[in-house]
C-alpha cells in the first residue's frame, strides 16, 4: 500500500480529524478514537514536543505550516518539519509547498478559504501543476459548495471550519467529503 494511499484510507476508516490548538484539545484529542490530528498551534521551540505526544498516542500528525511561530512558508521550514519532528504531514495554503513536500515523503493537505464564488472557481486553477494528497475546504458547513469543489478537485476533500454536530457531520460527508476537521471537542467523540 502506497504512502498516499494509506492516508486516504485512514480518512475513509474513521472520517473525523481533531484539529488541536492548544493544549487542552492536544489532552482531550489524545484520548479519543481519532486516528488523525491536525495540530493548529506551536512554535519552532515545541512543534517537535507537541507532535510526539500525537505520535506515541498512535495517531497520524499534520502540522499545519503556516500556523507554526518561527517558521516561514519556505521549503527549509518542510526541511525542518521533516528532520526534527516526527510529523506524518504538514498542511497549508502555499501551493507552492505541497510539490516538495510529496518530495520529502509527506502528506499533504492544501487548505483553501472558500469566501464566495470567485475563491470558489480559483480552486481549479490553483491546483494547477500541483497535486496535494487532499485539499480542505473552510468553511465545512456548505454542501453545495463541497459537491462544487469535488466536481473540479482531482483530489479527496476534507470539510473544516464552523462543523458543530453530528448533522453538519454528516452532511458534508453526504455531500461528498472524505472527513472533516474540527476544534469542537463534542464533534471528535461523536
Amino acid at each position: 500500500m502506497s504512502l498516499r494511499a494509506s492516508f486516504c484510507e485512514i480518512l475513509e476508516d474513521t472520517p473525523i480529524i481533531a484539529a488541536v490548538k492548544n493544549e487542552e484539545g492536544l489532552e482531550r484529542c489524545l484520548d479519543s478514537d481519532i486516528r488523525v490530528v491536525f495540530i493548529l498551534y506551536g512554535d519552532i521551540c515545541n512543534i517537535a514536543s507537541i507532535v510526539k505526544q500525537v505520535k506515541e498516542a498512535g495517531k497520524v500528525a499534520m502540522v499545519h505550516l503556516d500556523l507554526i511561530s518561527g517558521l516561514s512558508a519556505r521549503e527549509v521550514a518542510l526541511d525542518f518539519i521533516r528532520n526534527y519532528t516526527e510529523a506524518d504531514g504538514i498542511i497549508t495554503t502555499k501551493n507552492t509547498l505541497i510539490r516538495y513536500a510529496r518530495q520529502l515523503g509527506l502528506y499533504t493537505v492544501l487548505r483553501f478559504f472558500v469566501m464566495d464564488s470567485m475563491a470558489l472557481s480559483n480552486i481549479e486553477k490553483q491546483m494547477a501543476g500541483v497535486r496535494p494528497d487532499v485539499i480542505e475546504i473552510l468553511p465545512g458547513i456548505m454542501p453545495k459548495v463541497i459537491k462544487k469543489v469535488n466536481a473540479v478537485s482531482k483530489v479527496p476533500v476534507i470539510a473544516g471550519g464552523l462543523i458543530s454536530d453530528r448533522e453538519d457531520v454528516m452532511s458534508a460527508l453526504g455531500s461528498g467529503a472524505i472527513a472533516i476537521s474540527a476544534t469542537g471537542y463534542d464533534v471528535w467523540f461523536l
